[in-house]
């Protein structure tokens, strides 16, 4: 399996307390719901800090299912997630929805394979440029934005020859 979250630097995912700050981040949105960090959202944000790849739904409740955490936790918790601005949301191929830790993470954009479903990270300096400037033009204050193109990735484009 091909490591997907290229911009998850070791200055971030390997920075002592890393996983402590997002846990506390979260804590803080919980409680200001009348909520608590659970162990089962402990194992949903853990599963999240150690996926090397971006994860469905479907992915984390197979995964934690033996550790007794429900589909309903972990529909909930990763709405938290996202609404604390913890987690990202990225489209698959499907539609349907896959997940990234996004805290500390720089900016970056994905190019989604419609074959496989590989998701490539990428940064355009020179995209950003354009968009700060077409606002500024328009009198528009953006407050978050994310780009995602779909097409074929490089494997898929040239699959091997077949016997």
């Amino acid at each position: 399996m091909t490591r997907e979250l290229v911009f998850y630097p070791t200055w971030t995912a390997g920075r002592q307390g890393y996983a402590e700050r997002i846990r506390e981040v979260f804590q803080q949105h919980l409680s200001t719901q009348n909520l608590r960090l659970t162990k089962q959202r402990e194992m949903i944000v853990d599963y999240l800090l150690s996926a090397e790849q971006h994860v469905t739904q479907n992915d984390v409740c197979q995964a934690l299912k033996p550790k007794g955490v429900g589909k309903v936790t972990v529909f909930r918790t990763l709405k938290m997630l996202e609404e604390c601005h913890l987690a990202e949301r990225v489209t698959s191929p499907h539609g349907l929805p896959k997940f990234e830790i996004k805290h500390e993470r720089p900016h970056h954009d994905h190019l989604i394979c419609i074959d496989c479903g590989s998701i490539r990270e990428v940064q355009w300096p020179e995209v950003e440029r354009v968009q700060e400037k077409t606002c500024k033009a328009l009198h528009f204050a953006p407050l978050w934005h994310r780009h995602e193109m779909f097409g074929r990735c490089q494997h898929c484009q040239h699959p091997p020859p077949r016997n």
